[in-house]
């Protein structure tokens, strides 16, 4: 383990010694996998030595095995790394179908590590409350930051006395994300939802109460641990980021322009009451950001009308295949992506695809590692996460989303420990149209991230009506 990942080690087995939960919010690609492995293989020893098992929590001496939740996509790897790093434990992983209850209830007796799904978990939620864990380990606990959601709902119930989020996003949009993580890791530690949100989330994102801040972040310090890569990896090769603004041609500006006119008026109208209106109103944002990208997304008839995007798509990239490196390229459109696909195939360009419909996700990956494809083609949602791509040194961002965070994961797909070369990161941004707005949007939230995590000044509120008004100026 490198330096880094032992002090994380030493502080996971502190918490868990103490009978505390916990979240550990590292960077993307800074081995949280293996500091939750090197956990859970340091349990097994406390309880093989009785003076050990003694100075633990009266709740957890009796032997038992962690829960460790992920998304489909990441079980795979959860096993590979553990029957790498720790084959001594005992790892099953339950995907698909539940077991009968007699059949799960073995598999508890039988291992040390049993791991599953969150659609598992959240579909069977009475089943897996019945047993005794050791810990609950939610990997990529993003997926249970709605204390609303059954999901959620179904990790509280989880029987452990010990809870680690594991996630490099503990805090995607707004405070209560946060909270709801804490809730189940460190319930109590705040009173309640609404305690949590009138001392905290209501006075930090509206007022910019600095005194409340500077409180919330001494409460939760010892509750969680955060590096950045830049903090920690030495060895880690620069990155480089680059905004590219790309100017519409002249026919897909006056198609832009005109939907622009028509959306600003009904959105305007709509604004006066965001609540009953918020799913219209993101309707008619991502017509305007899909037209931004290609005409011919929003009406077939533009096909016509060349994309400005994949124009200075294919500049940029003509230089990065000629001279031998490899691209991933991130859209949050699969249809967009698609339309770029069929291009790269009518000029001979090879490359993978993954979205959240492909089939045999494991093998298109490793295909990309193993094989000569320069470039692989990945929607933000498919490959946001449980990617490790070094084989690839240049990134593409199609399109802005809301959330800086959801970028950030894109770019950790290559950014990451084993990463020989340099990264180069370029962001394509349609010039003049509302995808510089969601950019200016997304630095209101680094701020907010940013303030609470690590200390840092600047505050930020949630996306209101009159943030709707800006992206429309």
């Amino acid at each position: 383990m490198r330096p880094y990942q032992l002090e994380g080690f030493g502080w996971l087995s502190r918490l868990y010694r103490g009978g505390f939960g916990g979240i550990l919010a590292d960077d993307m690609g800074l081995g949280k996998t293996l500091q939750a492995i090197a956990l859970m293989l340091h349990a097994r020893q406390l309880w093989e030595h009785p003076h050990s098992r003694e100075q633990l929590p009266a709740a957890q001496r009796t032997p038992a095995p962690f829960l460790v939740v992920a998304p489909s996509s990441v079980v795979s790897n959860w096993e590979m790394e553990i029957r790498r790093f720790a084959p001594s434990l005992r790892v099953t992983s339950i995907e698909g179908k539940l077991p009968s209850e007699r059949r799960l209830a073995e598999l508890v007796a039988e291992n040390d590590v049993l791991l599953t799904t969150y659609t598992l978990l959240r579909l069977n939620d009475e089943a897996y409350a019945a047993p005794r864990f050791a810990g609950l380990i939610l990997d990529e606990a993003q997926f249970v930051k709605n204390r609303n959601t059954k999901a959620h709902r179904a990790a509280a119930e989880i029987r452990a006395p010990f809870k680690l989020a594991v996630t490099g996003t503990p805090m995607e949009n707004n405070l209560g994300e946060l909270g709801a993580l804490l809730a189940l890791v460190a319930p109590s530690l705040f009173r309640s939802t609404s305690t949590f949100n009138r001392q905290f989330a209501r006075p930090i994102e509206t007022l910019g109460d600095k005194d409340r801040l500077a409180l919330l972040h001494r409460r939760i310090k010892p509750f969680m641990l955060r590096r950045t890569k830049e903090s920690v990896v030495l060895d880690l090769p620069a990155k480089q980021e680059q905004q590219v603004l790309v100017r519409l041609n002249d026919e897909h500006q006056h198609v832009y322009e005109t939907h622009l006119n028509r959306e600003r008026q009904k959105i305007l109208n709509l604004v006066q009451d965001m609540d009953r209106n918020r799913f219209t109103i993101f309707q008619s944002l991502t017509h305007l950001r899909m037209l931004a990208l290609d005409p011919a997304l929003v009406d077939p008839q533009l096909a016509d009308i060349s994309s400005s995007k994949l124009d200075a798509l294919f500049e940029n990239l003509e230089d990065v295949i000629s001279e031998g490196h490899r691209a991933l390229v991130f859209s949050q459109f699969t249809s967009f992506l698609k339309v770029f696909a069929q291009r790269l195939t009518e000029r001979g360009i090879a490359f993978e695809y993954l979205d959240g419909s492909t089939r045999h996700r494991s093998q298109v990956i490793e295909d990309f590692k193993a094989g000569t494809a320069p470039l692989f083609l990945i929607s933000l949602k498919a490959g946001g996460f449980g990617l490790n791509l070094t084989e690839a040194d240049y990134c593409f961002l199609l399109d802005p989303w809301w959330n800086p965070a959801v970028e950030a994961q894109a770019i950790d797909r290559i950014h990451r420990i084993g990463q020989q070369n340099r990264v180069m990161v370029y962001r394509l941004i349609s010039q003049g149209t509302i995808e510089e707005k969601v950019v200016a949007l997304q630095e209101n939230k680094r701020q907010l991230i940013s303030t609470v995590m690590d200390g840092a000044d600047g505050f930020a509120k949630s996306l209101t009506a009159q943030d709707i008004r800006d992206l429309l100026e």
